[in-house]
């Protein structure tokens, strides 16, 4: 059914992203289709903020981030699973969009937390990525669809 999914992933909120990726690897119907896993470290945005950062802030958080990306879905993804782990850079509303096109994904899977009040006003960016999309995209709502006993997938049931 899909051959490229791409599942974002929030290492901040390690909860909603095991439920995340979990509902993801369980969309894997055969060894062709590829988990496309990703994470965004933001940019520092305005520029008066970056003189507060030392010079390499940037290329550290990145490669801090690949290093928990990899450990996070070695501990969360079963071996059987194809996967490419992507660390961007940038919004992340617009990394996703971005990536769901350049790896051309047909399903993009990425978590979000249960509405509030502010969130209706300011557009949060899992609304954006479903507005936007010109994939197909499943919201999981933190642990709605797995109770705590399935959010670990290498083991087969």
């Amino acid at each position: 059914m899909f051959r490229d999914i791409l599942v974002c992933v929030d290492l901040a909120d390690a909860k909603q992203s095991i439920s995340t990726l979990a509902t993801a690897v369980r969309l894997v119907q055969s060894k062709d289709v590829v988990l496309h896993v990703l994470t965004v470290v933001p940019d520092l945005g305005m520029t008066f903020v970056a003189p507060f950062f030392p010079d390499d802030f940037e290329v550290s958080a990145r490669d801090a981030a690949s290093v928990a990306l990899h450990g996070f879905v070695r501990e969360h993804v079963p071996s059987s699973v194809s996967v490419q782990h992507i660390v961007a850079h940038g919004s992340v509303y617009g990394e996703i969009m971005r990536y769901a096109d350049e790896v051309e994904a047909n399903l993009i899977v990425l978590g979000a937390h249960r509405p509030a009040l502010r969130d209706y006003l300011l557009g949060p960016n899992a609304a954006r990525v479903v507005r936007h999309a010109r994939q197909s995209v499943m919201v999981v709502r933190s642990e709605s669809l797995l109770g705590p006993q399935d959010t670990d997938m290498r083991q087969p049931r």
